[in-house]
C-alpha cells in the first residue's frame, strides 16, 4: 500500500508540530503540508495528491465545516477526520452530513490519535483488498455486525465479560487468517489463556470455529477463525 498522505489543516502552528509528530510514529503515513487557514489549505489541495485531512474547525477565514462542501465538490476522493476544540453538537451533524471519516475532540491523545489513523488505514486497505464485496465484509467496515450485537443480549457465564468479548470477536473480525489463542492474546494485550477461554466460549455460542493446523516442525496448533454470517 502506498503511503497515505496526508495534509494538516490547523490554525495553532503548536498544534499542528503535535500532530505531524504523532503522524511520524505510523510509518503507512507521509504528511504533505500544514496549513494554518482555509485558503492555505485549498492550496495544498490544488498543489498536491492528499489522501488524507485532518482538519480543524476554528480558523481565522473560514469554518472547517463551511469548508467541507468546498472540499467535497473540487477534490470528492479525499477522506477528512475532523480535530477540533468545538462541542457543538451542530458541526458534528454537518461533518457526518459530509461523510467525515471520525471527528475528535481537543485536546486529543496520542494514544487515542494514533489509534484513529490507524483505523482508517486498516479500512482503506480493507477496502483495496476486494474487488467484490458481501454482507460481512460490509460489517467489518462499518463496526460490529448483526450476529455481534446479539452477544450483547447474551447473559455470560463466571469469567466472561462483555468488554473482553467484543475485543476478541474485533481481533478475529480483522483476520483474514486463523489465529492461535497466543497471537489473540497479543493483540488484544491479554494472556494465552484469557483468550483461549474466551475463544473456546465463542465456539460453544458458535461465533467461531477452530481447526488444527500443523507448522513446520509438525507440532499441531489450534487456529480460530470467526464464523461467517
Amino acid at each position: 500500500m502506498e503511503p497515505v498522505k496526508t495534509l494538516i489543516v490547523e490554525d495553532d502552528f503548536r498544534v499542528a508540530d503535535i500532530h505531524e509528530k504523532f503522524l511520524e510514529k505510523i510509518p503507512e503515513v507521509k504528511v504533505i503540508g500544514k496549513a494554518l487557514n482555509a485558503e492555505q489549505a485549498l492550496e495544498l489541495l490544488q498543489e498536491n495528491s492528499v489522501d488524507l485531512i485532518l482538519l480543524d474547525i476554528y480558523m481565522p477565514d473560514q469554518l472547517g465545516t463551511d469548508l467541507l462542501s468546498t472540499i467535497r465538490h473540487q477534490f470528492p476522493d479525499v477522506d477528512i477526520v475532523m480535530i477540533t476544540a468545538a462541542t457543538d453538537k451542530a458541526f458534528l451533524e454537518k461533518a457526518m452530513h459530509h461523510g467525515v471519516q471520525n471527528y475528535l475532540i481537543k485536546p486529543v491523545t496520542m494514544e487515542r490519535f494514533i489509534n484513529i489513523i490507524n483505523e482508517y488505514i486498516e479500512k482503506k486497505e480493507l477496502i483495496q483488498s476486494r474487488d467484490e464485496i458481501d454482507q460481512e465484509f460490509v460489517d467489518r467496515l462499518f463496526g460490529k455486525s448483526y450476529k455481534d450485537k446479539q452477544i450483547n443480549d447474551t447473559k455470560f457465564p463466571k469469567g466472561i465479560d462483555e468488554l473482553t468479548l467484543s475485543k476478541v470477536l474485533d481481533v478475529l473480525s480483522s483476520s483474514d487468517e486463523g489465529l492461535s489463542a497466543e497471537q489473540v492474546g497479543k493483540r488484544m494485550g491479554a494472556s494465552r489463556t484469557t483468550a483461549r477461554r474466551y475463544l473456546e466460549y465463542l465456539i460453544s455460542a458458535n461465533y467461531c470455529r477452530a481447526e488444527v493446523e500443523y507448522g513446520i516442525v509438525g507440532r499441531p496448533e489450534r487456529k480460530y477463525y470467526k464464523n461467517l454470517i
